[in-house]
């Protein structure tokens, strides 16, 4: 974004990956009428086409291609953003989740708020990243719901009829309590200069709707207050984490009607797999129909090289069980219970938490294929482990807390702790947490992201931590 213009962005969104070519999409939110200037890449000038008015500003989007394989470049207003490319090749990806707090976050200092992108974007400057993953909660969008008669009793007290009218009112005020949220993290130029340099790829989390969507009671996202909700964070999600809206999905889309979110994208040696564990997600379940179709695809489908499977809670993980049943027993900790149930190692989805353990086992079971979890969500820097079979090893990071503020060190005891009882969902397969290289302690409770790095044909796994600094390479 330059500093003379009143326009955010562009922000780039990498559509898919085809035909040696990165399909690329650049978002823009600019005052409602005001001209946004053309994109100039490979010869072509593309003007931005909208895709959403709000009430002050519109947002729009120019599609364009760039070579997948080498650096590159586009330009736009007067500027030339230099693109890394290196697909097929030696290539740096960068993770980050939970971009933000559930309280205050607009308020926050931006420096203090943003000091690690800050320090990615230095790491960039150093050592180009070819993508970036965004890994959930890129917004927390849990106070959008906040200043409005319907949904202001969240999730507890809610209106059991509510009128035509106002539901129409509410879902204007979401709507444009969503645009807020996005614009701010868009507009801070630790990210801005960062996301218009390197493509990112995103997967939504419950804040990016609200805290513990899935894993609230029934009534109440079920409820008109509850769809109104998901409805409008649904559509951010689309315009704002992928640069499109329905009927106009990229084609790394499973569904093209967009009834879950989950995504693909293949390189060469190199397939990243993201699917959706929030559209269809209850209490009860994590994925529904359409999520695990698409996972048996995947399963069936050779990707020679390595797999990251983009899980947004970790799929590796301490047994949670008992601190669970503690939480549901006690009354002033039942607050935490939803927290818990969005676990795969939640009682509730332990069924399906075996299922898709059991589908990353067969993934690496066909030959010259390794799979790799990399999750966010807990607001820790971890590792864990599980043998596969055949010397195989499902690997899991965990890079959270990109800007959100460190729990205390003595959650990341506690849950040290947890994890020397270990746990084997599958039988012969037990899960263990490792040390992130470094570390004393099995959990790092401190802001981080991950540099996902191939050299040659072997992958590598890097933490940056913000006060330990950055991890020695884990051999992947």
């Amino acid at each position: 974004m330059s500093s003379s213009t009143p326009i955010t962005g562009p922000i780039l969104i990498l559509d898919d990956l085809r035909d040696g070519q990165m399909q690329l999409a650049a978002l823009f939110i600019a005052p409602k009428g005001l001209p946004v200037p053309p994109v100039s890449a490979g010869g072509m000038s593309l003007q931005p086409e909208r895709l959403a008015d709000y009430a002050s500003v519109s947002v729009l989007r120019a599609r364009f291609a760039l070579p997948a394989d080498r650096p590159s470049s586009y330009q736009w207003n007067g500027a030339r953003y230099e693109v890394a490319g290196g697909f097929g090749g030696n290539i740096r990806i960068a993770y980050a989740s939970c971009n933000g707090e559930e309280h205050g976050d607009l308020d926050r200092d931006g420096a203090e708020r943003n000091a690690m992108w800050a320090r990615m974007g230095a790491e960039h400057q150093k050592r180009p990243f070819s993508l970036l993953l965004h890994g959930g909660d890129q917004v927390y969008a849990d106070e959008v719901t906040q200043g409005h008669r319907l949904s202001g009793g969240w999730p507890d007290k809610l209106p059991s009829d509510p009128s035509r009218e106002d539901l129409a009112s509410l879902r204007q005020h979401l709507r444009e309590g969503f645009l807020r949220r996005y614009l701010a993290v868009y507009s801070a130029p630790e990210l801005a200069w960062l996301a218009a340099r390197v493509p990112s790829l995103m997967q939504w989390d419950d804040h990016d709707i609200c805290d513990g969507w899935g894993s609230l009671r029934r009534s109440s996202t079920y409820s008109p207050v509850g769809q109104t909700l998901f409805a409008m964070a649904r559509e951010a999600a689309l315009l704002f984490q992928h640069g499109c809206c329905d009927g106009d999905l990229p084609a790394r889309f499973a569904d093209p009607e967009g009834t879950h979110l989950g995504w693909r994208i293949d390189a060469p040696g190199l397939r990243l797999l993201a699917p959706d564990l929030r559209s269809e997600r209850s209490r009860r379940r994590v994925m529904a129909r359409g999520g695990w179709q698409m996972m048996k695809a995947e399963v069936k489908r050779e990707a020679p090289g390595q797999t990251f499977l983009l899980s947004s809670v970790p799929l590796l993980g301490p047994r949670l069980s008992l601190l669970e049943l503690l939480m549901v027993l006690t009354p002033r900790m039942q607050e935490y219970e939803d927290d818990l149930r969005d676990q795969w190692q939640s009682r509730a989805h332990r069924a399906s938490w075996r299922r898709m353990l059991r589908m990353a086992r067969d993934i690496a079971a066909l030959d010259g294929q390794k799979i790799t979890a990399v999750s966010g969500e807990i607001h820790l820097a971890a590792r864990g482990e599980m043998p596969l079979g055949d010397g195989k090893m499902l690997h899991q990071l965990v890079a959270s807390g990109i800007s959100h503020r460190a729990p205390p060190k003595a959650w990341a005891r506690v849950l040290g702790m947890l994890s020397w009882l270990g746990d084997a969902p599958l039988p012969g397969h037990p899960v263990r947490i490792r040390k992130i290289p470094g570390q004393a302690g099995r959990y790092a409770a401190e802001r981080n992201y991950l540099i996902l790095e191939r050299q040659d044909t072997q992958w590598a796994a890097i933490w940056d931590l913000e006060t330990s600094g950055q991890s020695a390479p884990l051999p992947l």
